[in-house]
């Protein structure tokens, strides 16, 4: 299959089952890193963070991000409609028919059902991301425990941590540049 045809199908394909909101997208784009090698999970990693430090929903963003690196801005563009195009399918089915299940118990029961998948969907995102962050790919646990720690990204992400907790009215904005630039500073 065209690369062009399969990017804008997995996108599709996330779009339509990435159920919680931008998150929920990281472990379909990690399993699109894996399958296709279209860009490295340290790649993706980068994108996450220009994904949430820009503004708009972060799932879109990083379709956006991913059709523009692979195929310029046509690839933007259909990567960004795939991703939403199975949302607005639903919606325009939803409010067809949401009068007549508004009330039934199955609807109130797959919907109370689908809470826990995601919060399941974005833990799993959040520790991924962890994971590729604070971690480096050398070392064995526990023989070169120490080997295995991104040092400089821990001690960022302490202080930083340290610095919002201890500040009350710090805005993340400001903690979000404060990100970027000691990542630019320290070559992360």
């Amino acid at each position: 299959m065209n690369t062009f045809l399969l990017m804008c199908w997995e996108f599709f394909k996330t779009g339509l089952f990435a159920v919680g909101g931008g998150l929920a997208t990281i472990p379909f784009l990690k399993e699109m890193s894996i399958k296709y090698g279209w860009f490295t999970l340290d790649r993706l990693t980068t994108m996450i963070a220009v994904a949430e430090s820009t503004p708009g929903p972060v799932g879109i963003n990083m379709a956006t991000y991913v059709g523009y690196e692979m195929f310029g801005i046509p690839g933007a563009v259909c990567a960004t409609l795939s991703l939403i195009t199975p949302s607005i399918i639903v919606i325009l089915i939803i409010s067809r028919i949401l009068d007549a299940f508004r009330e039934s118990k199955t609807v109130k029961a797959v919907f109370d059902g689908f809470r826990p998948a995601v919060v399941g969907f974005i833990l799993a995102a959040v520790l991924s991301i962890y994971q590729t962050a604070m971690l480096n790919s050398t070392g064995t646990f526990p023989a070169q425990f120490v080997e295995m720690i991104n040092w400089k990204a821990v001690v960022l992400y302490a202080g930083l941590l340290a610095l919002y907790l201890k500040k009350d009215k710090l805005h993340p904005l400001v903690i979000i540049c404060l990100a970027a630039a000691a990542g630019a500073l320290f070559s992360f």
